[in-house]
C-alpha cells in the first residue's frame, strides 16, 4: 500500500479508469455479439441497424483509447465483410 497521498490517490484514479475502460469493452463485446446475433437472423434492415451502431461503438472506443486505432480497423473490417456478404 501505498504511503505518500499522491501514491494513494493515483491508486484510486486508476481503479476508477480500469473500471470505466473494462465497462467500455464490455459494452463494445456486447455490440459485436448483438450484431452476430442480427447476422444469425434474416432481417436486413435490423442487420444493418445493428451494424451501424456497432461500427458507431468501435469508432468510440478508439477515439477514447479503450482500443489501438488499428484493432478499430480490422474489427470494422471484419464486420463490414459479414455484413456486405449478405447484402
Amino acid at each position: 500500500m501505498p504511503n505518500i497521498k499522491s501514491a494513494k490517490k493515483r491508486v484510486s484514479i486508476s481503479a476508477d479508469e480500469n473500471m470505466r475502460n473494462k465497462a467500455a469493452r464490455t459494452r463494445l463485446k456486447t455490440t459485436l455479439k448483438k450484431f452476430d446475433a442480427a447476422l444469425a437472423g434474416s432481417d436486413k434492415e435490423t442487420i444493418g441497424e445493428v451494424y451501424l451502431e456497432a461500427v458507431k461503438m468501435i469508432d468510440q472506443s478508439a477515439a477514447k483509447g479503450i482500443i489501438h486505432k488499428n484493432t478499430a480497423a480490422r474489427r470494422k473490417s471484419s464486420i463490414a465483410r459479414k455484413f456486405n456478404a449478405i447484402a
